[in-house]
């Protein structure tokens, strides 16, 4: 197993990120607010799971060792692959799932893309004994990562070699899909609009 990967950063995408190891480049399946994290050329070390299929080798990357623990225990219940289980650390960090799934809270998870009322109630149940409690106070650590989606956004565009007055425009031109969705009592999914902004910046030149 690769438990983490340590070196420069090669090259970022929507997704991956690309860290140079030993001369080889790794790509790194990561969320949004991991990649926001990272600056292409700058030294990253990030915990890893390999993911082994007959058809691929895929290898998720997380901030820290508690989100890949977490990443790792989400897919003990049923139904739930290594994409779901991003996507779900894509909308909420670990204490914030910890928290809601303590709490009880269907609408938490039914922010994630692909999970429904019924999946939610089922991963409720499954989950509740398997996440352990929030180790954050109060709201700090364990409010979702999705609070502030316009510093996330722009932290990925800056880190994708955008400069500053693109990015501005691009967060610009992608409010009224977050607003649209914040309206619905929803929190706006940073990936969505990454790919968004880009397809925006795309227009633009």
């Amino acid at each position: 197993m690769i438990s983490f990967v340590s070196g420069p950063v090669a090259a970022l995408a929507p997704d991956t990120a690309v860290v140079e190891v030993g001369g080889i480049g790794m790509a790194v399946q990561c969320t949004p607010g991991t990649l926001a994290t990272l600056r292409v050329g700058q030294h990253a070390k990030l915990a890893t799971t390999l993911v082994v299929r007959e058809e691929s080798l895929t290898l998720y990357g997380f901030a820290d060792d508690d989100e890949r623990q977490v990443f790792e225990l989400l897919q003990t219940a049923s139904g739930v692959g290594p994409r779901l289980a991003q996507a779900m650390l894509a909308v909420h960090n670990p204490d914030a799932l910890r928290r809601a799934v303590a709490t009880g809270d269907e609408k938490a998870l039914t922010a994630v893309p692909g999970i429904g009322k019924k999946g939610a109630q089922r991963l409720l149940l499954e989950l509740k004994d398997r996440l352990g409690d929030p180790v954050g106070p109060g709201q700090g650590i364990g409010a979702p990562v999705t609070s502030g989606w316009r510093d996330q956004l722009h932290a990925a565009l800056i880190g994708l070699g955008y400069a500053t007055r693109e990015a501005d425009e691009a967060v610009t031109a992608v409010a009224p899909q977050a607003e649209a969705v914040l309206t619905e009592g929803a929190q706006p999914q940073v990936g969505q609009l990454l790919r968004a902004a880009l397809q925006s910046l795309n227009r633009a030149r």
